[in-house]
C-alpha cells in the first residue's frame, strides 16, 4: 500500500452491521489517487456478515470489539495508529478518488492542523442540496459551529497532535459526539476548508443516530455546557456560547410544551433561566 514519499495518513472506519454498504467505503479508500499508510477499521461488534466481507480486502488492520459505538470505535482507532494525520470515514460514506490528494497538497501549502472538504448529499437515493445553515466554513469557526455540527467526520484530516491537545471523541454522548469535538478543536484552532465536494453522505437509512434519537439539542447543549466548564472559552465565545444555550433551551421548552410534558418543559426553563443571569 506504501507509496514513495507517502504522507504520513492513517484512514479510521468505524462500522456496525453494514456489511451490504462497508464495500463501497473501503473501495473509496483503495481508489485514492494518494492511497494512506494503512486503513484501520474498527467492526464494532457487527452480526451481519462484515467479518466475510474484511476477509475478502487484504491490507487492512483490523480491530474487533463488542458493541460499543461509534465514539468508543474511533477512540480505539487512535490508540492503535501512531501515524502523524488521521483521517475518518464512516462507513455509510464514501470519498471520490483525489480526497486524501487534494486535502494533502492543500496541506502542504497551509500550516493549518484540521482540513475539511464540501460535500455531496445523497437522501434516500436522490441528491439534494444542504441548505444555507450547514454552509461550511473555514478559518475560526467556533461560532459558526454552536448551531449545529458544520463539519463532517467523513471530511476531516487532522494531524494528532490535535487530540492530545483538546482530548478525542466523548464516549458518553449517544450523538452529537461529533459536534462536541468540533467545538474542542475549533474554539481552539483554525481549520483549513476545501470548498469542493471530496465526500460523498448518504442519509435516510434507518440505522443512522439521528433517526434514532430525538431532541438533538439536548445533546448540543450538553456538549456546550461541558466546554463551557472548561474556562478556556475567550470571553466572546462564552458569551455567543451561552446565547446558544439559550436559543436551544427555548427550541426544547417550546416541544416539550407541545408534547404536554410540562414537567419536563419546567425543567428546561429552569435551566434556561440559570443562563438568563450568566
Amino acid at each position: 500500500m506504501a507509496q514513495k514519499n507517502q504522507p504520513d495518513i492513517s484512514v479510521i472506519i468505524p462500522t456496525y452491521n453494514r456489511a451490504h454498504i462497508l464495500p463501497r467505503a473501503l473501495d473509496s479508500v483503495l481508489a485514492q489517487t494518494q492511497l494512506p499508510i494503512e486503513i484501520i477499521v474498527v467492526n464494532d461488534g457487527s452480526t451481519d456478515g462484515t467479518k466475510s466481507v474484511l476477509s475478502n480486502y487484504s491490507g487492512l488492520k483490523i480491530i474487533d470489539q463488542e458493541h460499543s459505538g461509534v465514539s468508543v470505535a474511533r477512540n480505539i482507532g487512535l490508540e492503535h495508529t501512531n501515524r502523524e494525520w488521521i483521517a475518518f470515514l464512516d462507513s455509510d460514506d464514501e470519498w471520490l478518488p483525489d480526497k486524501l490528494e487534494q486535502q494533502w497538497s492543500a496541506i502542504c501549502n497551509d500550516d493549518k492542523l484540521i482540513c475539511h472538504t464540501e460535500e455531496i448529499w445523497i437522501r434516500n437515493g436522490q441528491r439534494v442540496n444542504p441548505m444555507k445553515k450547514h454552509q461550511k466554513f473555514g478559518g475560526m469557526i467556533y461560532e459558526r459551529c454552536l448551531p449545529l455540527c458544520v463539519i463532517s467526520p467523513s471530511s476531516v484530516m487532522i494531524h494528532k497532535s490535535i487530540f492530545e491537545v483538546v482530548g478525542v471523541f466523548d464516549e458518553s454522548l449517544e450523538v452529537c459526539e461529533d459536534y462536541d469535538l468540533w467545538l474542542r478543536i475549533c474554539a481552539k484552532y483554525p481549520t483549513l476548508f476545501i470548498d469542493e465536494p471530496l465526500i460523498v453522505k448518504y442519509g435516510g437509512h434507518e440505522d443512522q443516530l439521528s433517526r434514532k434519537y430525538w431532541g438533538m439539542d439536548r445533546f448540543r447543549i450538553q456538549a456546550m455546557e461541558k466546554i463551557l466548564s472548561f474556562g478556556e472559552l475567550s470571553a466572546e465565545d462564552e458569551k455567543t456560547t451561552v446565547d446558544m444555550i439559550i436559543q436551544k433551551c427555548e427550541i426544547i421548552i417550546n416541544g416539550m410544551q407541545k408534547r404536554g410534558k410540562d414537567d419536563e418543559a419546567k425543567e428546561w426553563q429552569e435551566k434556561m433561566n440559570l443562563y438568563l443571569s450568566f
